[in-house]
């Protein structure tokens, strides 16, 4: 696969190197002469000083023949504009952008950017996971799908307790997919399921919805 990376700082460098080690052709794009040099020092010819934003650049490092096109700039704007004009110019089948802002992943999709990053988000993820009494924690998101799938517990003051998944009030769009009690194995709720305390409920919903989910879970 033919894979171009646009900024080859800390980000790109590392994802440069896991991308060759995976047996990837890549070529990194990038402006800053002594951070190429670096890169083809150590790396060799996969670095290629240039604006990742201009279209005869991009023409010129061969991405009309791209599988895939990553911008990882510190810049939003940038990350962008180089997506726009690899989809829209070079006809780059899959472009995917880091987001320093996530504010601005509904613009970037909006604007035919396929997969957005977001920093921040993995990081507000990440501490989902790590914190024990957090209710609600977001597994994966499907982007392609609007949809995220999430782990809901339930606590033993949530008001849900002894309540059967058919007296839930859950989101039009949210589905239960699986519980996994304290005792016993893990499977499919039925409309006549009864939730306990300590319940962990794997659930699909759109994110919009997952605050309305975890309501109707928890019964607050």
């Amino acid at each position: 696969m033919y894979i171009i990376v646009i900024g080859g700082g800390r980000l790109g460098y590392y994802l440069l190197k896991e991308l060759l080690k995976e047996g990837h052709e890549v070529l990194v794009l990038e402006k800053d002469s002594r951070v190429c040099k670096t890169i083809t020092d150590e790396l060799g010819s996969v670095c290629f000083r240039g604006d990742g934003c201009e279209a005869a650049t991009l023409a010129e490092v061969g991405t009309g023949r791209a599988d895939m096109f990553i911008a990882v700039t510190g810049d939003d704007e940038d990350n962008l504009v180089a997506c726009q004009v690899a989809k829209h110019k070079h006809n780059v089948p899959r472009t995917i952008a880091r987001l320093r802002n996530p504010r601005n992943a509904i613009l970037f999709k909006k604007l035919g950017v396929d997969v957005t990053v977001s920093s921040t988000d993995l990081i507000i993820e990440a501490i989902e996971r790590e914190v024990p009494t957090h209710p609600v924690t977001q597994l994966l998101t499907l982007e392609e799908k609007g949809l995220v799938i999430v782990d809901v517990k339930i606590t033993p003051e949530s008001s849900t307790v002894g309540k059967t998944v058919k007296d839930l009030k859950l989101p039009r769009e949210s589905k239960l997919a699986l519980i996994i009690p304290n005792e016993g194995s893990a499977h499919v709720p039925a409309s006549h399921t009864v939730l306990h305390p300590g319940d962990q409920i794997i659930a699909v919903t759109p994110p919009e919805t997952k605050e309305a989910l975890k309501a109707a879970l928890s019964g607050k």
